[in-house]
């Protein structure tokens, strides 16, 4: 089972606007190909995260998955992370913020909605949407 990683979605206003970045990132690094995103450190496990993703949090949510390709080291002694430029909306699922990455096991990784499929949730305010996933109720 692959290792997943999470992330807040930092400067993104909506899930949208996050899609909407990985798209423009691959076209910057030269088409289709990926969208980089830049760390600090490369990740202890990054050899059991073949065929894992990293999964975006937006306002206290994991919104939604990007699978990742691998990680690549830079010229500036930092590592990029190289993303699939594709947002993959998943079943919502409340997560407290941190800051870099943190690990995410399969078992725990919420599930893609199929297309066209909502979980109702887009429609209530993320505040409390974290409310009601924490109390248990969605």
């Amino acid at each position: 089972m692959p290792l997943h990683i999470t992330k807040i979605a930092y400067g993104s206003e909506s899930p949208e606007t996050l899609a909407a970045w990985l798209a423009r990132g691959a076209k910057q690094n030269g088409g289709p190909g990926y969208a980089l995103m830049t760390t600090r450190y490369m990740p202890k496990r990054v050899d059991e995260m073949t065929g894992g993703s990293l999964y975006w949090i937006h306002s206290h949510t994991i919104v939604g998955r990007s699978p990742i390709i691998g990680f690549q080291k830079n010229d500036e002694g930092r590592y990029s992370l190289l993303l699939e430029p594709r947002f993959i909306p998943v079943r919502r699922k409340a997560k407290r913020a941190h800051q870099g990455w943190r690990y995410l096991e399969e078992e725990n990784a919420p599930p893609d909605l199929k297309n066209g499929e909502t979980d109702g949730c887009d429609e209530m305010p993320p505040q409390m949407l974290g409310e009601l996933t924490r109390m248990g109720l969605v």
